[in-house]
């Protein structure tokens, strides 16, 4: 098998993939807080306000061009004071984790964050989430706080970790 590929993700292209993924995510696990599959046309906004932000949508691609993993990230907060924060998000196909794909997208991600003037990335990671845990530690993030019962799914109070890298970015910082 040859290497998965890097690619930019577009809603032409992807938007069915990624779809599936976050749905996935959504109805199995605590990666998303959110309860209900979003329906396909919830994907033209989403992409607008990637693309309205400049905000990355990068993915991993096989040899058939079928999507294997995706990492994005938007804004952290919507003050202005907060315009080199942003929050990240990273997701792999159910039937692809445990190979490394999401470090190659979050190594991708970081460098492009870093092409953009973004100083700090951060994550908001289900507490009991050990193997994102794991990855955002083997890529140099930090653990920043946990916010305790944030959070009700699947008949269980959710603790919400937030972990943090900070990047040499941008050169000359401004206010305004």
């Amino acid at each position: 098998m040859s290497d998965p590929t890097i690619v930019t993700c577009t809603h032409e292209r992807h938007a069915a993939a990624i779809l599936d993924i976050f749905n996935e995510a959504i109805v199995n696990s605590t990666a998303l807080y959110d309860y209900r599959p979003r329906p396909p046309e919830s994907m033209g906004p989403w992409f607008d306000a990637k693309a309205k932000g400049d905000f990355p949508v990068i993915g991993l691609e096989d040899a058939d061009g079928t999507l294997l993993a995706f990492c994005s990230y938007g804004s952290f907060r919507a003050w202005p004071a907060y315009k080199y924060t942003v929050e990240h998000s990273v997701y792999v196909h159910k039937d692809h984790r445990g190979r490394g794909l999401g470090r190659v997208v979050m190594e991708a991600l970081i460098s492009a964050a870093r092409d953009r003037g973004v100083h700090c990335m951060i994550g908001g990671i289900d507490a009991a989430n050990a193997g994102s845990i794991a990855l955002h530690e083997r890529l140099g993030f930090r653990h920043a706080g946990t916010l305790p019962q944030v959070g009700f799914k699947f008949g269980r109070w959710l603790d919400l970790s937030f972990y943090q890298r900070l990047l040499d970015t941008p050169a000359c910082p401004v206010d305004g």
